[in-house]
């Protein structure tokens, strides 16, 4: 996370060829959707990852920072956000609309979800017979196993005859621990969702602007995974090191820029360095499981057991 624009894939997958490495399995992009859809990079990026039999999520443009709440402003306003960054009032289903326009015309099903009232509105969704499919996220704050009993109780409330739920992947908070994230797998074998809905964890974060650095759970990560299964490793920065080496280090700020303000600032080869830096984390993520016998999911039409 996260893979904003199409040509990064070209490149990541020819380093993977040269170096014989792993493409990840899972993709997020945070981009404007709107300019997204305008130059192409929505369904070209959509194609390229069923291709190589990877998934992927969108973030929808109706979300909290979109100016729905008229009284924050950005970190001038910083405290404002502590209760979440929402989707009041008639966000939530403006948040729907906009997801049914991208599920019909482009075929969208994965997308962050992040407010419990678009939460419950999946649901709905999906028992209706619409087939979204969404991941909550790491800004919603689930840091405990309370939190996300809850969650789970509500995906068995609104499952499908078969059994099945639209919460493919459950974010949690960069300050979980694996006590939280074993108790939580309990309860989510207890209600038939261990191969379903996915942990999600992150390994590493950017370098600025949203934890205090050198943050790195690989350790945690490789002690958890020999109890807990389906975890996606998600990885959001490269290592501190390497980061503190770059000109230009990850910054989660970047995903809120124009691509024409990145193009016209000299940053388009500095963020997909970033981006190929989070692929070289995850690689080494991954080798490190492989090395405990412990089995890793890349993008699996292009990697093959």
């Amino acid at each position: 996370s996260a893979l904003q624009y199409f040509p990064w894939i070209r490149a990541m997958c020819e380093r993977a060829i040269r170096e014989r490495n792993l493409v990840p399995g899972r993709f997020i992009a945070v981009r404007k959707m709107k300019e997204s859809e305008a130059d192409g990079d929505l369904p070209a990026i959509l194609a390229a990852v069923d291709i190589m039999g990877a998934s992927f999520v969108e973030t929808l443009d109706t979300k909290g920072t979109d100016g729905s709440n008229p009284h924050l402003g950005g970190p001038a306003t910083i405290t404002g956000y502590f209760g979440g960054i929402g989707q009041p009032n008639e966000h939530a289903l403006a948040w729907v609309k906009e997801f049914l326009y991208y599920y019909t015309n482009y075929g969208v099903q994965d997308v962050l979800n992040f407010n419990a009232g678009t939460i419950f509105l999946g649901f709905l969704l999906y028992k209706l017979g619409v087939d979204i499919h969404f991941k909550i996220s790491v800004f919603f704050g689930s840091d405990n196993p309370y939190h996300a009993l809850w969650i789970m109780i509500a995906a068995k409330l609104f499952s499908r005859d078969d059994g099945s739920t639209p919460l493919v992947g459950f974010n949690w908070s960069n300050s979980v621990n694996n006590a939280t994230i074993e108790a939580s797998s309990l309860v989510r074998k207890s209600l038939g969702f261990e191969e379903c809905i996915r942990f999600e964890h992150h390994i590493t974060e950017t370098y600025r602007s949203i934890v205090i650095q050198p943050y790195n759970r690989r350790e945690e990560l490789l002690e958890v995974a020999a109890r807990v299964p389906n975890i996606s490793a998600k990885h959001e920065g490269a290592d501190p090191g390497m980061e503190a080496r770059r000109n230009h280090s990850s910054d989660i700020l970047d995903y809120f820029r124009d691509k024409s303000e990145v193009i016209a600032s000299g940053d388009w080869d500095n963020l997909k360095q970033n981006f190929l830096d989070k692929v070289e984390a995850c690689n080494t993520t991954a080798e490190k499981l492989i090395q405990k016998g412990i089995g890793v999911v890349p993008a699996q039409r292009l990697h093959k057991a």
